[in-house]
C-alpha cells in the first residue's frame, strides 16, 4: 500500500462489503473470497475503511431483505456505523426489483452510498448519483401504479359512506356499519370546543381536560397536538371527511383537496362554534421557519493545518478555530469560480486528462483479461494433475509435488486478478464521473450568477473533493476537483487535481487576509 492509500481511521469513510454468491455460481468457480478481495481492494483505492462484511453465501436472491444479515446491514446504516455498501453487481444485492428499489430508497434517505463494481455504480460520485435519480423515478412509478389500483374504489366507497378501514375520530364510532356518535365521548368533545372558545389556547384546553381526569380514547393524557388536531376536524360540525390522507414511507400526509370526499353525519357542535374556533387557530398559525442555508464550502474548506474551516455567526470569513487562519467567504467563492473557468474552458487540458484516462482503462482491461486467461489455464492444469492422481497415475508424493506449487500460484494469481479488477472498477467510476463533471462544469462560469444559493451549493458538493486554504500572505488555495484523473499512471493515488492559486499575486483581485 502506497503512502497515498494509508487509511486515516478518524476520517476514512466506513463501508461494508455485501457477499451473496449463489450455490450455482460457486460451483462455477465464482467464489465469495474473490468478491471479498475485489471489494477490499476497491475500498483501499478509495481510501475507505471496511468495517463489516455481510455474509449471504448460498442465499437465494429471490428475497433477501428479511435475512438476518440484511437486517444487520440496514441497522448499521441507520446508526451510521457504515455509510456505504460495496457489492460485485446489482443482482448480488437483490434480484427482486421491489427489494432493490427498497434498498436504494433506504440508502438514499440515510445518506449512504451503494457501490456496484460490475455496473460501475458508485453513488458517492456525481455520475453514480444518477442511479438514485433513476431509481426514484422507477420507485415513484411503481408506487403510483399500485396506489392507483388500490385507490380506485376509495372515492366510490367514500360517497356511499362506507368505512375505509380507518378509526372513527374521537366522539364518533362505527357501529353496525353505521357512522354514529359515541355517547361516552360526546360530552368531552363538546367541553373541548367550549374551553377553546373561552381561553383560545390549546395548551389551556389540554391542561384543563387532564385536571378534570378526562382522557383520550387510548386512556392517555391530552396534549396540545391532539387538541389542535381534533378542533380542526370538520366531522364535529357534521361534515365527515374521507379519502383525505395517504401513507408515505414515514408518516401520514394530506392528499390534494380535489380527492377529498364528505358525508353528512350528526354534528357534536354547531357550525358557528366550529368556525369561530378554527378562525382563532388560523390566526395563530405561524409561518414555518426556513432552514438556514449552508455556507457554500461548508465541510469542504480545510485549513493547511488539517482542521476544517467554518463561517462563524459573527464573521463573514471562513475561520480555522485551531490556528485562526481566515479567508473572506466572498473571496473564496470568486477564486473557485475563476478556477473553474480556467480549467473547464481549456479543451486541451481536459482532452489530455481524458485521453490518458481512456488509455489507462484499455491497458488495465487488457491486463485483467490476461490474468483471467492465466487463471483458466492454471485451473485446467490443476484439474489435469488431480485426474492423474485419481486414476492412480501419480503417487501421493508426486501429486503433492505437482499440486502444491500450482495451488500456491493460483492463490497468488487470484490476489493479483482481484486487485487488477478493483483498480479497473475504480478507474471506470472515475472516468464516468469525469464525463459528468466536464458536462456539468463546462458552462458553470457563465451560469453561476443566475444560480440560486442552493444550486451553487449542490454544484460545489458534486464536483469538489476538498479545498485547502494556506496560511499567510504567501499561502495558496488548493482545489481538488472530485475524481478527475490527474495522470493516467497515477489514477489510484489521486483523488483530484490540485489547483494552486497565489492569494496575493492575483492580477484580478486582491484576496483580503487577516
Amino acid at each position: 500500500m502506497t503512502k497515498n492509500h494509508v487509511i486515516n481511521h478518524q476520517t476514512a469513510k466506513p463501508v461494508g462489503i455485501w457477499l451473496r454468491v449463489s450455490t450455482e455460481d460457486q460451483a462455477k468457480g465464482d467464489s465469495p473470497q474473490h468478491h471479498e478481495k475485489r471489494a477490499h481492494y476497491y475500498a483501499e483505492a478509495k481510501g475507505w475503511e471496511v468495517k463489516e462484511i455481510y455474509h449471504l453465501e448460498g442465499v437465494s436472491g429471490k428475497t433477501v431483505i428479511e435475512h438476518p444479515e440484511a437486517k444487520r446491514m440496514m441497522a448499521d446504516i441507520k446508526r451510521g456505523y457504515i455509510t456505504g455498501l460495496i457489492f460485485s453487481k446489482i443482482a448480488r444485492l437483490a434480484r427482486n426489483t421491489s427489494e432493490l428499489l427498497t434498498f436504494a430508497d433506504f440508502f438514499q434517505k440515510a445518506g449512504a452510498d451503494l457501490i456496484s463494481l460490475q455496473e460501475s455504480i458508485d453513488t458517492s460520485t456525481p455520475a453514480g448519483r444518477l442511479f438514485y435519480t433513476l431509481n426514484s423515478a422507477m420507485a415513484t412509478w411503481e408506487r403510483e401504479e399500485i396506489a392507483s389500483r388500490v385507490a380506485a374504489s376509495v372515492p366510490i366507497r367514500a360517497k356511499m359512506g362506507k368505512s375505509l378501514g380507518g378509526r372513527a375520530p374521537f366522539g364518533y364510532q362505527w357501529k353496525d356499519k353505521q357512522f354514529i356518535t359515541n355517547p361516552d365521548e360526546v360530552p368531552v368533545a363538546k367541553l373541548m370546543f367550549e374551553l377553546f372558545a373561552e381561553h383560545k389556547r390549546v395548551g389551556t384546553v389540554a391542561r384543563t381536560l387532564n385536571e378534570k381526569g378526562l382522557r383520550t380514547r387510548a386512556r392517555a393524557e391530552w396534549s396540545d397536538t391532539t387538541v389542535g388536531r381534533l378542533l380542526q376536524d370538520p366531522t364535529f360540525k357534521g361534515r365527515h371527511r374521507l379519502n383525505y390522507t395517504t401513507r408515505d414511507e414515514k408518516s401520514w400526509v394530506i392528499k390534494p383537496e380535489a380527492d377529498w370526499e364528505y358525508i353528512d353525519v350528526e354534528p357534536i357542535v354547531s357550525v358557528e362554534v366550529w368556525d369561530r374556533c378554527n378562525a382563532v387557530l388560523a390566526a395563530k398559525e405561524k409561518r414555518p421557519r426556513t432552514k438556514r442555508p449552508a455556507h457554500l464550502f461548508a465541510g469542504l474548506a480545510f485549513c493547511e493545518c488539517g482542521e476544517k474551516m467554518y463561517v462563524l455567526s459573527n464573521s463573514p470569513k471562513y475561520t480555522c478555530q485551531a490556528c485562526r487562519n481566515k479567508i473572506p467567504a466572498d473571496d473564496l467563492e470568486a477564486v473557485y469560480v475563476d478556477q473553474l473557468k480556467g480549467f473547464f474552458t481549456s479543451s486541451g487540458q481536459i482532452s489530455s486528462h481524458l485521453d490518458k484516462a481512456n488509455e489507462s482503462l484499455v491497458e488495465k482491461g487488457e491486463l485483467v483479461a490476461v490474468k483471467r486467461r492465466e487463471l483458466e489455464k492454471l485451473q485446467k492444469e490443476i484439474d489435469r494433475v488431480y485426474r492423474l492422481y485419481v486414476d492412480e497415475k501419480l503417487t501421493g508424493d508426486d501429486f503433492t509435488g505437482f499440486f502444491k506449487p500450482l495451488q500456491d500460484r493460483k492463490k497468488s494469481l487470484e490476489e493479483e486478478t482481484a486487485r487488477a479488477e478493483a483498480e479497473l472498477d475504480f478507474m471506470k467510476v472515475n472516468r464516468m464521473s469525469a464525463d459528468e463533471i466536464v458536462s456539468e462544469a463546462g458552462t458553470l462560469y457563465g451560469r453561476w450568477p443566475k444560480l440560486t444559493r442552493e444550486e451553487r451549493r449542490s454544484v460545489i458538493e458534486s464536483i469538489t473533493e476538498k479545498i485547502t486554504i494556506g496560511k499567510g500572505n504567501d499561502g495558496t488555495i488548493e482545489i481538488e476537483l472530485a475524481y478527475m484523473p490527474a495522470q493516467a499512471s497515477e489514477v489510484l493515488s489521486c483523488k483530484g487535481i490540485p489547483i494552486s492559486i497565489e492569494k496575493v499575486v492575483d492580477t484580478q483581485r486582491n484576496v483580503r487576509r487577516s
